[in-house]
């Protein structure tokens, strides 16, 4: 009871009585105050004086900002400060003091973009202010930004550390302030410059300036090496100083790589300029004297960096704005950097310094292995250097192991899919140099790589697939190839033989679809392959007479196959690489047709089409091909007369022709013009009195005869692509019924002209008098002048119905005159020819 007596006392209810106020609390809050208003008109009007920006700031108030401690307010006012200008530009003169002060302020701000803010508004304002206004305000720029590179700079802790570089740079400043062009860079503090010191500040002012020409002499150079190296060492070691390098390890962040980065540039550079000026390799040794220990220490300590990211927690808005701002912040490669030092490193070794030299040797080849077998994307920049590296690794280290190691690597990047033809290209060159390297050597020492000999077999495979889809590459590919093909690489040859169908294919192949430098390759290559069985050489006959080979190149692929044939005369000692003599006679004939079989089946459908001319008097029907696909073919002819002229035994030539006509030509329906013209032509070419002809051939020669001198009259003015034939085909006709004059009486024979239509009698009537003056087939016109006076006998009684017509009147005048010696009548003759 005692205890819930006290519980009660520490915690007793009020009752409320009906009809009486409720009490009020002892903490209740009073709220009966009485307030007054207090106006300020004056304080809250804008200035009117000043104009603002889109957020209501004046030239003050983001003057004033760009003091704030925090890095996005700063860079905010600078951006502002941008807008405001643009909007209004006589605020520049105005205020170009406080301008000029607050932004050489914030240059050396610790925050990128801020930095970057900065320079994006002194590209601004340049164009907008002239030489005389800004004059005055240059040596407060410099003195500004001196100030803050020595509040940077840690010399207190390079004297501690003993490998630190023993030359320090001072610049003066102040003289350098007054003059406004020249710097003069002191070293070791000295009172006095050193003239070889002495470098020249372009006047961005007054024009370009002037150049020196001072590192053009190796003294010179070394001059400006040893003063500008040991900056440089500093700029790395305030980028990452020893301790913090320490603690974080290989991971450095985004702005010390920067610095880094630019630092193996300038080194880079120069070392390349040493190259050039270093004939007898004394600069090569002086370089690594004086530099090697240093480099050792501070640049591959903690070989190699990568970059590390830190993630900033930053406003939504803040980063809205800064947006465009952060873009070249971020053009860090940590790869190239780590490239750059790998090449500036191993330039300072060689083949005798390697036991030396070996740990840090080993730490940039292991790097450059892992680089180039991790699967990474590179682009040319990256490829570019990491293949010099590995090319001078394996000068340094020219043993099988190392050499086969760093091709292998190599190898494993070049078959990724998707490379960008700048890539594949420095791929396909470096393998290129290593192959070439290698076939200098004498056999005994020749290193046979079986990485770079499965490299060469995989190249014609490549070159098939690729095709026109990369000219360039494929050009590059051929070369290659062409290079290994020359010099008997037996991998090479054995792919280039399995895709050599492909390769040579006359609808899709590489050969058909590339430019003619690139055909012009692979027609050569056509002599190194190892063998040239029947199909390979049909598709090579297509590839000549389709028209996608001009017909010289047409007329050097038919020379390469006659010095692999054993009409050569050249005495082989492996008689597989000879084409058997049955082989070289068909592609000769297939090529003298200028069709293929499915082709010539395909003709003899056509029926009723304006390129086909048909006749009542010849079986053969006259299919007309384009004037580029006919010249063509006629050019290529002329080359396989040759083959088959200097062919020992013409007769046996002949006789092979001579049945492959009969075989392949002979009872056709219709024959393309080329055709029935290059046969003519061989005919007449490879005839001598040796030669005995097939009774089967003279009808066929007879019946191509007439269906092309038929086609030849009937032509008219108008059609002047054929026109063009003209010549070619009345020649070889005349010189066919010149040497054969059975097929002469043939054709005569043929002449039933009760079987002609009414159209067709003139084209008979013309094309006799034509034979009878044309002098060289006179003598075989008197011959069978009994035949000749029928069918003009047969003509004249199928036109007696009506009045005789003036090509009849001159048929029996050309009659008269040069057959019975009589001339009857006076009539003028028309002559065609």
């Amino acid at each position: 009871m005692t205890k819930k007596r006290k519980r009660q006392g520490d915690f007793q209810k009020v009752k409320l009585k009906v009809g009486k106020k409720k009490p009020r609390l002892e903490n209740a809050t009073v709220t009966n105050l009485k307030t007054k208003t207090i106006h300020l008109p004056e304080q809250l009007k804008e200035d009117a004086t000043l104009p603002t920006n889109n957020r209501k700031l004046n030239i003050k108030d983001l003057l004033s900002q760009m003091h704030h401690y925090n890095a996005g307010v700063k860079q905010s006012a600078l951006l502002g400060l941008k807008d405001l200008l643009s909007q209004y530009p006589f605020i520049i003169d105005a205020h170009l003091s406080n301008i000029l002060s607050e932004l050489a302020a914030v240059f050396t701000d610790k925050d990128a973009n801020v930095r970057l803010a900065a320079v994006q508004l002194l590209q601004f304002l340049a164009p907008q202010i002239r030489a005389e206004q800004i004059s005055p305000f240059f040596p407060l720029a410099l003195a500004d930004g001196s100030s803050r590179l020595r509040e940077s700079e840690g010399l207190q802790e390079q004297k501690e550390n003993n490998h630190a570089t023993s030359n320090s740079i001072f610049i003066n400043w102040k003289e350098h302030a007054n003059d406004q062009q020249h710097i003069q860079v002191y070293e070791n503090g000295g009172s006095q410059p050193n003239v070889s010191s002495q470098f020249r500040l372009r006047n961005l002012v007054g024009g370009l300036g002037s150049v020196d020409e001072g590192l053009t002499s190796t003294e010179n150079l070394k001059g400006f090496i040893e003063i500008i190296i040991p900056l440089l060492i500093e700029c790395w070691i305030e980028a990452v100083p020893p301790q913090l390098a320490a603690s974080i390890g290989n991971g450095v962040e985004r702005e010390p790589l920067q610095v880094m980065q630019q630092v193996l540039t300038v080194i880079s550079l120069l070392w390349k300029l040493s190259k050039q000026q270093d004939e007898t390799h004394k600069l090569e040794s002086w370089l690594r004297t004086n530099y090697l220990t240093d480099f050792k220490h501070h640049f591959m300590s903690h070989f190699p960096y990568a970059l590390k990211e830190i993630t900033k927690h930053r406003r939504k808005a803040m980063n809205k704005s800064i947006k465009h701002c952060t873009v070249l912040s971020n053009d860090v490669d940590h790869l190239l950097l780590n490239l750059t030092l790998s090449d500036i490193m191993v330039s300072l070794a060689n083949a005798s310094t390697l036991q030396e030299d070996s740990n840090w040797i080993e730490l940039i080849r292991k790097f450059v292995i892992e680089t180039l077998e991790d699967g990474s994307r590179l682009n040319s920049k990256q490829l570019n250097r990491l293949l010099g590296v590995s090319w001078k690794l394996m000068e340094i280290q020219p043993n099988r192991e190392g050499i086969e190691s760093l091709i292998k690597a190599v190898y494993a990047l070049y078959q990724q899919r998707g490379l960008l033809f700048p890539v594949r290209t420095l791929l396909l060159k470096f393998f290129s140099k290593i192959y070439l390297k290698e076939e200098m050597r004498s056999y005994r020492v020749r290193y046979h790589s079986k990485v770079l000999s499965r490299w060469l077999a995989g190249l014609p495979l490549q070159l098939a697939h690729l095709g026109s889809r990369n000219p360039e590459l494929s050009t590059q590919l051929i070369d290659i190839i062409h290079t290994a093909a020359a010099r008997a690489h037996k991998e090479l040859l054995k792919s280039l033989q399995a895709t050599a169908l492909q390769i040579y294919d006359p609808q899709e192949g590489t050969m058909v679809v590339l430019p003619a430098e690139s055909q012009q390759s692979l027609v050569q290559l056509v002599y190194f392959l190892p063998s040239l069985p029947a199909d390979l050489l049909s598709r090579l006959s297509r590839c000549c007479v389709m028209g996608r080979l001009s017909s010289s190149l047409a007329t050097m692929l038919i020379g390469i196959l006659h010095m692999r044939s054993s009409f050569s005369g050249w005495k082989y000692s492996v008689q597989d690489w000879l084409i058997s003599d049955e082989d070289y006679f068909s592609f000769l004939f297939s090529t003298l047709t200028g069709f293929s079989k499915e082709e010539l089946t395909w003709l003899q459908n056509l029926r009723g089409v304006p390129h086909v001319i048909q006749t009542q008097l010849s079986p053969v029907l006259l299919y007309l091909t384009d004037l580029d696909q006919f010249l063509h073919h006629w050019d290529v002819t002329e080359t396989v007369c040759h083959n088959l002229l200097v062919i020992p035994g013409r007769s046996e030539s002949f006789d092979i022709i001579q049945s492959a006509v009969n075989k392949h030509l002979v009872g056709l329906t219709v024959i393309p013009d080329s055709t029935a013209g290059c046969v003519l032509g061989v005919i007449c070419k490879l005839l001598d009195h040796t030669c005995v002809l097939s009774e089967t051939l003279l009808p066929f020669l007879a019946s191509c005869c007439y269906s092309l001198l038929y086609f030849l009259l009937t032509l008219e003015k108008g059609e002047a692509e054929h026109l063009r034939k003209r010549d070619k085909l009345w020649g070889v006709c005349v010189s066919v019924l010149d040497l054969l004059p059975r097929v002469l009486r043939l054709m005569l024979q043929s002449l039933r002209v009760n079987r002609a239509g009414p159209e067709e009698l003139p084209v008979v009537g013309q094309l006799l008098r034509l034979l009878l003056q044309h002098a060289p087939l006179r003598t075989h016109m008197l011959t069978n002048a009994i035949l000749v006076q029928q069918i003009i006998k047969n003509i004249t009684t199928l036109k007696s119905g009506g009045v005789q017509e003036q090509w009849l009147t001159d048929l029996h005048y050309c009659f008269s005159v040069y057959v019975t010696g009589h001339p009857q009548g006076s009539s003028a003759l028309n002559t065609v020819y």
